[in-house]
């Protein structure tokens, strides 16, 4: 089949080798002069398979309402008069109850836990290079409240078969070496230790030349305008260059993907929430992480990246604006500074970009009430993580293939 994935970040990419991989003429549209230059340029470097919960959960609202008060809020909210957004928040505050938080995040490990293994195979397969490490993921509490917290997340990886390990101050030090200079501020961790960390833009774009030798074509330089649907079915795409013929069509296109769709009747609950992050040259090694460290209090994560450290976090809700704010730099700098000081922040870059989130934190994937048309989108913060497994389940739908894990739960239909 001729099949157009649309968006060249690591969801459209992974989708358009693995679609490649099964035999179908593919082709990638996207806007920018090549992969990976929105969401998936700059994002936390996490392929966090063991640390993947979704943002509505028990407790969640009170937080929240603390959180708009600090200084250094990991939540950042700019109400507007914006239906989507409004429509957004309901329905995340309706999943911040501890049933649906149960099965949200039983969702989102079964998908996590199958892109784990596919990863592994597309690096084995491809062996590209993306300044990856398998050390884990250390969720680091400065208080005994968010120790005794992370019971719940205890109880769902223990469920679904994830490894994990609970950490005092010493356990957390032992696999951050560089936590020692800062040990009377931490309390203890939670530590899932087949996380994995890489660069992301890195990843795709090696990924993107090992699709060009299986056939993928991408057109970068090419804003979509619509979808050309004809009597239910999809027939092809809609760029500013005109129309591109399909039998199928994936839209992999993050925050903007409810913005192509609604027109054809489909009410896609994906809203971008905004996340911020560092790049900093590290000058010290044995002040520097060696894997990743995500700080509870903040919701920060810090990760080494070959010889630099990228520091990502925070949610502001605020439509689609892709400013830099002044404020977010310092709480960046104020997380990364306060648990591995002696990194020189003044020589860092400074980048922000939109998440995809859906309201009960699962991405979207799969058919669509329009025939041929197909959605892999919503991932959130997790689009790095989740992103090889969710391509192959999208390439097993589109070839009308029998999915290798239960996908059911995965589509647009569960709104429904």
């Amino acid at each position: 089949m001729k099949v157009t994935v649309l968006g060249a970040g690591i969801v459209g990419v992974t989708s358009a080798y693995e679609l490649a991989k099964a035999g179908h003429e593919v082709t990638v549209v996207d806007r920018q002069p090549g992969p990976a230059l929105e969401t998936s340029f700059a994002n936390a470097g996490e392929v966090s398979f063991g640390y993947c919960s979704p943002w509505a959960a028990p407790g969640i609202p009170m937080k929240a309402m603390k959180w708009l008060f600090m200084e250094h809020a990991p939540l950042i909210l700019r109400p507007k008069v914006d239906m989507a957004m409004l429509g957004w928040m309901v329905k995340m505050l309706s999943n911040c109850t501890s049933r649906r938080y149960a099965i949200n995040k039983s969702r989102m490990l079964r998908l996590a836990d199958y892109s784990r293994t596919s990863l592994a195979i597309l690096r084995a397969e491809t062996g590209i290079s993306y300044d990856e490490r398998m050390q884990g993921t250390l969720q680091l509490f400065r208080t005994q409240q968010q120790l005794d917290a992370s019971g719940k997340d205890v109880k769902a990886l223990g469920a679904d078969g994830i490894p994990y390990e609970v950490l005092d101050r010493d356990g957390c030090i032992r696999v951050e070496p560089a936590l020692k200079h800062v040990r009377e501020k931490i309390v203890g961790g939670l530590l899932t230790p087949k996380d994995e960390t890489g660069d992301c833009f890195k990843f795709t774009n090696a990924l993107a030349k090992k699709a060009v030798e299986l056939g993928v074509r991408f057109r970068y330089g090419s804003i979509v305008r619509g979808l050309d649907v004809e009597a239910g079915r999809v027939r092809g795409v809609v760029t500013a260059h005109g129309t591109t013929q399909a039998d199928a069509v994936v839209v992999a296109l993050g925050s903007f993907s409810p913005l192509l769709v609604r027109p054809h009747g489909i009410r896609l609950p994906v809203y971008p929430v905004k996340g911020y992050s560092l790049t900093i040259p590290i000058t010290d090694a044995a002040r520097a992480p060696e894997s990743t460290v995500m700080d509870e209090t903040f919701k920060i994560a810090i990760t080494r990246l070959g010889d630099r450290i990228r520091v990502g976090g925070m949610a502001e809700i605020s439509g689609y604006t892709n400013d830099l704010g002044e404020p977010r730099r310092l709480t960046l700098q104020h997380s990364v500074t306060d648990l591995f000081p002696g990194g020189d922040v003044s020589k860092a870059s400074f980048w922000s970009g939109l998440r995809p989130m859906t309201p009960d934190g699962t991405p979207v994937i799969g058919p669509t009430s329009v025939s041929g048309l197909y959605l892999n989108t919503g991932h959130g913060t997790l689009g790095w993580t989740m992103s090889s497994g969710s391509a192959r389940v999208i390439a097993d739908l589109v070839s009308g293939r029998k999915t290798e894990i239960d996908a059911t739960d995965l589509a647009i239909a569960r709104y429904t």
